[in-house]
């Protein structure tokens, strides 16, 4: 028979609740008491209260670490469109461009290296690109290294751990994100739980 002080629904939310806690690990302290649930005596709804705020402190960091991780993503999936944009404003970018235009020797080595010029603007890249095009010595030897090394035997393309690299990250990003959604889900049942214990605590 369904206690008098309760509805299904919130007969439903405390079975659910219940079940949460002692699935956690709670320990339970009831009394009897006529034509309703028993009387919860442990925890206390100040033992409850206590732990929903520190439970709800916790989500919050593991809330903020989720943002930083998703920045990341997305700082590595846009890497390669958002260098192409500010390569526009480097001097060094239009330098390449018109040596290109002059220079076809200088052209067929840029090709072969695959010179990561897109990447002008970041300043790991920078100055490779800068001393490719100004000294013929390090672009002849950069030429020959690509074509020998066995580094390059697969991939002819000299900036090609720029790409691993951003892989790299959103992978690493993507695996963080997935098991912190995961903790957060898990804390906020504990939360919801915990709150539900608090409605039905006796003091």
């Amino acid at each position: 028979m369904l206690p008098a002080d309760l509805n299904i629904e919130k007969e439903a939310a405390r079975v659910v609740a219940l079940k949460h806690y002692l699935a956690k690990g709670g320990v339970l302290h009831i009394a009897p008491a006529e034509n309703a649930w028993p009387k919860l005596l442990y925890p206390t709804k100040m033992h409850l209260r206590k732990k929903i705020d520190e439970t709800r402190s916790l989500y919050n960091q593991y809330d903020t670490r989720l943002v930083s991780w998703q920045k990341k993503f997305n700082g590595a999936k846009s890497y390669h469109k958002v260098n192409n944009f500010k390569k526009l404003k480097e001097p060094l970018y239009w330098k390449h461009l018109a040596k290109c235009a002059v220079d076809k020797d200088y052209k067929a080595d840029s090709a072969k290296v695959s010179l990561p010029v897109h990447l002008v603007a970041d300043s790991r890249w920078k100055p490779m690109v800068k001393t490719f095009v100004s000294d013929i010595d390090y672009r002849k030897q950069l030429v020959q290294t690509v074509n020998e090394s066995i580094v390059y035997k697969k991939n002819k393309k000299v900036a090609q751990y720029a790409d691993l690299l951003q892989k790299f990250r959103m992978e690493q990003s993507n695996r963080k994100i997935d098991e912190l959604k995961k903790r957060l889900v898990a804390l906020d049942q504990d939360i919801n739980a915990m709150q539900e214990l608090a409605r039905w605590a006796s003091f």
